[in-house]
């Protein structure tokens, strides 16, 4: 009977299942459908609130009162660009022989996208590039919002509003596409009637995919720039954060608070610290420097007004002018050939050179007087012969040169006489010349 039941029942029980299936499969389309909706209209607001900000923020240009013909490029959605592209006949077909050749009919509408994250050189230089790789180039560059960049590549230091205008005013940009997408499909080139797609040729791997250019570069529609080597936003941001302690410095004495910093209260005082030591370190060296400078000018000053004081009161002040010379240049000896020793000094030092001599010619005289008193000739005449040396003879030349010639004569004439009462003999002026012939 169980059995009977449950046949009975059993296909009962699948159609009312397959019934709650069908329900269930129309709610799911019915709500993916009212979800797709949703999704399309988010989307078309969002790109209207987009347009809306960028307005927004590039009308400040109007209080300016700027010359548009020469102003910054326009968006995609502004009129300028929107003329452009109605211009453009999508339907010639362009080559990148053709395009590098110049024989494309029209501009080459050549897109360019990327981050563009601190505006550099860098970036310059590949958009100057893309701008010159074919003559008659119409160049847009597409730019990611916020929100797709911080999923896909991380955090940026501008936002898109910053990154966006930056590219209105480069040089080589016509025209700026905001929102741009991660990966170039086939839809947005037709859109925005792209001929070409120019980047460096290194493989830009996203999610799945190793080269998101890679379909690109098969079809012949890739453009290939060549990075600038040793500047990226990369590089500059490594560069902050390696010099954080300086950068925070710098912005704390511009004004900036620890709380605009995201600095603690500790790091704050250190830092300030920090700072009133390196000024009063510079304003150190700087007093070091100038006191030099002054010590050098006044003895500079010192000198010329000591040689002016000389100079003016002459011959009353020669002891002075020696003391000052010995004072500023001391001399290790002096020298009387030297044009430097005074008059009076030369005076002195001949004065004590003749005592000297006087005092040598006294002892000379001492020491013959002693020699008469000796009985044996043969030690009288072997002492004057001693006497009369070499060294001796020089010493009694320079007496003799020095004193006058009376008293040359006197001690000739006593040495004769002398010889004349030890020998008893007369004849004796010639012995006494061929002995002494200094004499």
């Amino acid at each position: 009977m169980s059995n009977a039941v449950g046949t009975r029942q059993s296909p009962r029980l699948m159609r009312k299942a397959a019934n709650v299936n069908e329900s269930r499969e129309t709610d799911e389309s019915l709500s993916q459908s009212l979800n797709e909706s949703r999704n399309t209209d988010l989307s078309e607001d969002d790109e209207e609130l987009s347009r809306n900000r960028c307005t927004e923020y590039s009308s400040c240009f109007d209080q300016l009162n700027l010359n548009y013909s020469i102003g910054p490029v326009p968006f995609h959605f502004e009129k300028k660009a929107i003329d452009e592209r109605e211009a453009c006949d999508y339907s010639i077909n362009i080559t990148v022989d053709e395009a590098k050749a110049g024989l494309a009919p029209r501009k080459v509408r050549v897109y360019a996208d990327g981050i563009y994250d601190l505006f550099h050189a860098g970036h310059a230089r590949q958009l100057m590039q893309a701008k010159n790789l074919c003559p008659n180039t119409y160049l847009i560059v597409g730019v990611c919002n916020d929100k797709l960049t911080h999923s896909k590549k991380g955090r940026t230091v501008m936002n898109e509003m910053e990154r966006y205008e930056s590219l209105r005013h480069c040089r080589y940009v016509d025209e700026v596409i905001t929102d741009a997408p991660w990966a170039i499909t086939d839809e947005f080139m037709i859109k925005h009637k792209i001929d070409l797609v120019a980047h460096d040729d290194l493989p830009y791997s996203a999610g799945n995919d190793d080269d998101i250019y890679a379909p690109l570069k098969k079809r012949g529609k890739f453009l290939a720039t060549q990075r600038t080597d040793g500047i990226s936003t990369s590089d500059i941001i490594c560069r902050m954060v390696r010099d954080y302690d300086m950068y925070v410095r710098r912005n704390l004495k511009r004004g900036y608070s620890a709380h605009d910093l995201n600095v603690g209260f500790f790091k704050e005082k250190s830092i300030k610290l920090q700072n009133n030591l390196d000024m009063f370190k510079e304003r150190v060296n700087k007093y070091q420097a100038e006191t030099k400078v002054f010590l050098r000018h006044w003895e500079e000053k010192s000198r010329e007004f000591i040689y002016n004081f000389i100079d003016k009161f002459g011959n009353g002040t020669s002891m002075l002018r020696d003391r000052v010379h010995r004072a500023i240049s001391p001399q290790p000896e002096d020298d009387l050939d030297s044009p430097r020793v005074s008059r009076s000094k030369r005076r002195s030092i001949k004065i004590v050179s003749r005592g000297s001599l006087e005092s040598r010619s006294k002892d000379t005289k001492k020491s013959k007087t002693e020699l008469d008193n000796s009985d044996n000739e043969e030690n009288y005449l072997s002492s004057n012969e001693n006497y009369y040396s070499s060294e001796e003879a020089s010493a009694d030349n320079e007496t003799l040169e020095m004193t006058n010639g009376k008293n040359g004569s006197k001690l000739k004439s006593n040495i004769k006489s002398t010889i004349k009462n030890y020998t008893n003999s007369e004849d004796v002026d010639d012995e006494v010349d061929n002995q002494i012939p200094l004499i």
